[in-house]
């Protein structure tokens, strides 16, 4: 074992596995990556990914997972915020992004996009990429609801309001990374404030002839 394999713990070593299969896939693709291609990137010899993974495939679902976590885990919502500027804070993570150090927001949704693409022909990422897309229309449910109980959002069908807005986010990111229209987060950004929450924000002046 390496000095650099003995200083770290099994977590470490398996987030080093997960950004180089980042570097890797970036690089070579989805399609033609190999197992050597992950190895090059990484300072470990490549039997350390053998020892944590079974093969190719499953080393690829952990890496879907581990992409999926950084987004779920990184939404950072004030706890005394309210509905409006939460739902203004999940909207803008989940189109732009949180910071991150060696591959930005956009690199790691290019990886994303790819992997989703290639979901339509394999069962369990299917699932994994479901869970996550209903984990994101959820938590957009949750703070509509939120909004209506509080008297600060129009009453609507929330779980529908929930998908229209995940769906246009879906959108202007694979707009952005498939066909290289830069500008589409910001475009849906301003359609989502002008045509979707412009109508469900209850004005100031409504609001308090309600209270």
């Amino acid at each position: 074992m390496s000095d650099t394999e003995g200083k770290v713990t099994s977590k470490d070593t398996e987030e080093v596995i997960m950004e180089a299969t980042f570097r890797a896939i970036s690089k070579h693709g989805y399609a033609d990556l190999r197992m050597r291609d992950i190895g090059e990137e990484m300072e470990m010899t490549r039997q350390v990914i053998h020892y944590h993974f079974d093969g190719k495939y499953d080393l690829l679902s952990s890496f879907l997972e581990y992409i999926i976590d950084q987004y779920e885990g990184s939404v950072d919502v004030d706890e005394d915020a309210d509905p409006q500027a939460e739902l203004a804070v999940r909207i803008d993570q989940c189109l732009f992004g949180p910071e991150f150090g060696e591959f930005d927001h956009w690199d790691r949704m290019k990886v994303f996009h790819e992997l989703y693409s290639h979901a339509q022909n394999d069962e369990q990422h299917r699932e994994i990429f479901n869970s996550h897309y209903e984990g994101m229309r959820d938590s957009i449910v949750e703070v509509v609801e939120k909004g209506m109980e509080e008297g600060v959002f129009h009453t609507v069908d929330a779980e529908r309001m929930g998908q229209l807005i995940t769906d246009v986010i879906h959108a202007a990111r694979g707009r952005k990374i498939s066909l290289g229209h830069d500008n589409a987060p910001e475009d849906a950004r301003r359609a989502i404030d002008e045509f979707i929450l412009d109508s469900l924000y209850v004005d100031d002046e409504l609001q308090q002839r309600q209270t």
